[in-house]
């Protein structure tokens, strides 16, 4: 290349130009990033071409967690019994299906080695899932455990935020793609992920309505054909960055193995749940209209629960879903509403009980929090009263422990107790707590003094020597200011490094005193100590005189 040729923009000028390409065209409401994933596409290749592909670089990665798959309904089940309190049929019929789809993943694989023409022609009938249950009882968090254990990439979202087409909400394909992303861009493995949706019951059509729906039986449509087989665009088509990073990717190209443009619902499993609230209705109605006539006398009155259990594929149209939609879903399961006895069980059992994230957020202030039976009752028959299934365990703690956490961090309170006194008249043991913080606890500020003089050594080389007058002083400084130890130190000696190094310049002198008097007016005593270190010998502040110096 000759002096005169141009040089090259680099990446970040031509980012910078399509960006201002972008605003002055389009409007501020459109930009241009940097693409994602580490290297810009407007990457020059080497003079000599494109990088060979890695010597001994297989053809195709293995994915021993899918085609090696060899989880037992069973073993799934114990697996989310560590994190899912009851709902023992949900995890039952989750489990069987799981491990359903993907024993038949794994025997494609095997037969598509073997014959593939033969492995064409098997078919199956996919066992996509939908979960019946009120909020709160469980529903994502039996689907995320599944997927953490098996090892697949899992995409949750809900319903609503979708539309047909995607001019309004959504593009119902991004669940796709979103595999893709979360299996960072291995397309086979996104083949085999879980898609879960919330809040189906929403886009059940209204009887009677009027118009274009196009949050509802559109988007049913769409659905149904990715639950079946179909094949997704990984780039997409309304995302201009997306088609421009195709773009560069192609010219790109050179000896580089081509990536796979689009992706295969066949093995992706889906799963929805929702509330259904009034489904019980349309089951109620259908049971009634049964029992007219010979038999009639025969009354049942059912729970909601049960009603929700007898619900067939003509209820669900009732509801307001497509036949064709509803049967994209063969395996149905309700779980159970969760009452106190179950949200009791939750904190106690269940490995992600709330009572482990309120122990972390206490233990950070230095404080240990102990939950007692009393307590956790109650919290149980409270947060049943709210509705909102094991959420409402972390609205009663919260509401309950909020100014707890507010007043107490800074104190000299180290234990917590949530007992029965505390949630029946949290203000007055709150006062009780607030009072005691107030008092100096000696050995917790001893030792948080012991690691500031710790750090202070290993970092500037000076020695400090808190006497216990020092220790007290500032046990109560910290109690006045609601301050950790630890903080006031920080406050009070930030500077004394200075002072205390040309201290030792002077005088040799390695460990220094520090005195209720330093404490109280901690620059007075180094300017003190700084000015006697240029008499003649160290300056020792309450401790021994200085030796002789024998020069003389």
């Amino acid at each position: 290349m000759s002096n005169d040729d141009p040089k090259p923009p680099t990446p970040e000028e031509i980012s910078r130009k399509l960006s201002e390409f972008m605003k002055s065209n389009f409007g501020g409401s459109v930009s241009f990033n940097a693409f994602p994933g580490g290297a810009s596409p407007f990457a020059s290749e080497p003079a000599d071409g494109p990088e060979p592909p890695a010597e001994n670089e297989p053809e195709e990665p293995e994915y021993s967690d899918i085609y090696s798959f060899n989880y037992r309904p069973r073993d799934i089940k114990e697996h989310l019994d560590r994190f899912v309190i009851r709902q023992d049929e949900a995890k039952k019929v989750l489990s069987i299906a799981v491990c359903d789809h993907y024993n038949h993943a794994k025997f494609l694989r095997t037969l598509a080695k073997e014959d593939p023409e033969r492995a064409a022609a098997v078919e199956f009938t996919k066992q996509n899932v939908i979960i019946v249950g009120p909020t709160g009882v469980g529903k994502t968090y039996l689907v995320k455990h599944i997927a953490d254990l098996i090892g697949v990439p899992f995409v949750k979202a809900d319903a609503t935020k979708f539309s047909e087409t995607g001019y309004v909400g959504g593009d119902v394909d991004d669940l796709v793609r979103d595999l893709v992303r979360k299996a960072d861009g291995d397309v086979e493995l996104a083949e085999h992920g879980i898609i879960y949706i919330d809040e189906i019951d929403k886009l059940a059509s209204q009887g009677g309505a009027m118009g274009r729906d196009v949050s509802g039986r559109g988007v049913q449509t769409t659905l149904l054909k990715l639950m079946e087989e179909t094949e997704v665009s990984v780039r997409n088509p309304m995302d201009m960055q997306s088609q421009m990073m195709a773009m560069f990717e192609m010219q790109r190209g050179g000896g580089r193995k081509p990536q796979r443009s689009t992706i295969n619902t066949r093995h992706i499993l889906f799963i929805v749940s929702g509330a259904f609230s009034g489904l019980e209705k349309h089951v109620g109605k259908r049971l009634r209209s049964g029992t007219i006539g010979f038999g009639a006398e025969s009354k049942e009155t059912l729970s909601d629960q049960d009603l929700f259990r007898r619900s067939t594929t003509q209820d669900f149209i009732d509801y307001g879903f497509e036949a064709e939609f509803i049967g994209r879903l063969p395996v149905r399961v309700v779980c159970e509403k969760l009452g106190a006895p179950e949200l009791l069980e939750i904190m106690r059992e269940s490995e992600g009980s709330v009572l482990r994230q309120y122990e972390r957020e206490f233990s950070a202030y230095g404080i240990s929090a102990r939950f007692e039976d009393a307590a956790l009752e109650w919290i149980a028959e409270k947060a049943a009263d709210e509705g909102t299934g094991a959420r409402g365990l972390l609205t009663v703690c919260e509401r309950l422990l909020r100014d707890f956490k507010f007043e107490l961090p800074g104190t000299s309170i180290s234990e917590l107790r949530i007992d029965g006194d505390l949630v029946r008249d949290p203000v007055a043991t709150l006062g009780i707590y607030s009072e005691k913080g107030r008092e100096v606890n000696t050995e917790k500020v001893a030792a948080e003094i012991e690691v500031f003089v710790r750090e202070m050594k290993e970092r500037d080389g000076v020695a400090l020597v808190f006497d216990e007058a020092a220790i007290t002083s500032i046990g109560v400084l910290s109690v006045e200011r609601n301050m950790s130890a630890m903080q006031l130190c920080q406050q009070l000696f930030h500077d004394y490094q200075f002072g205390l190094k040309l201290i030792q310049k002077n005088t040799g002198q390695k460990e220094f005193a520090i005195t209720s008097e330093a404490v109280r007016d901690p620059d007075a005593y180094i300017s003190e100590l700084v000015v006697g270190s240029y008499r003649k010998g160290p300056v020792v502040v309450d401790g021994p005189p200085a030796p002789e110096d024998e020069s003389n």
